[in-house]
């Protein structure tokens, strides 16, 4: 807990470590990790919508044609193939559009409040997601998967370890 140091004891300063810090400047802080966690929620959820709407058009050729070359030798797929990465794309975007949501609304209300669970749960969450996810992805070779879920997980777990003292006790 700061303390409170002679004539800045009447004033917003407080004293940490051995330099003093604005008191709002840590609540700001903390908002501002809050709000990048509401804003990579709501990303996320528009990313899964993308892929459930855009799968099989050109606006996701560049992930269509990394993922066709790995598992069928070719950009170019089968009619069959098709209709059946459209299905798993469009349950695929479903799923990681729902995961969005929750972090959206973990972010915005418990994690604002401070409730430790909510700090406990996106982590766990990410974590347990991004090892099972990334270690099929390189399993399979699928290396832009691998890349897209590093950028998730660095964009979740930045503000967490960046607020993890305000959920401590």
């Amino acid at each position: 807990m700061p303390q409170k140091y002679g004539t800045f004891a009447s004033t917003p300063f407080v004293r940490r470590r051995c330099f003093y810090v604005r008191r709002e400047s840590l609540m700001e802080r903390f908002l501002f990790w809050q709000r990048w966690l509401f804003i990579v929620g709501v990303v996320i959820s528009i990313f899964g919508m993308f892929i459930s709407f855009f799968s099989g058009t050109a606006l996701f050729y560049l992930f269509d044609s990394n993922i066709n070359s790995i598992f069928w030798g070719t950009a170019d797929v089968a009619h069959g193939v098709k209709g059946f990465q459209k299905w798993i794309y469009g349950a695929w975007g479903a799923t990681v559009a729902g995961w969005g949501i929750f972090v959206t609304f973990i972010a915005h209300y418990p994690f604002q409040r401070k409730e430790k669970w909510s700090w406990n749960c996106l982590l766990s969450g990410v974590l347990v997601w991004f090892m099972i996810d990334t270690g099929f992805s390189a399993y399979f070779n699928v290396y832009i998967n691998v890349i897209l879920n590093t950028i998730f997980l660095i964009a979740v777990i930045l503000p967490l370890v960046s607020t993890r003292k305000h959920f401590a006790g």
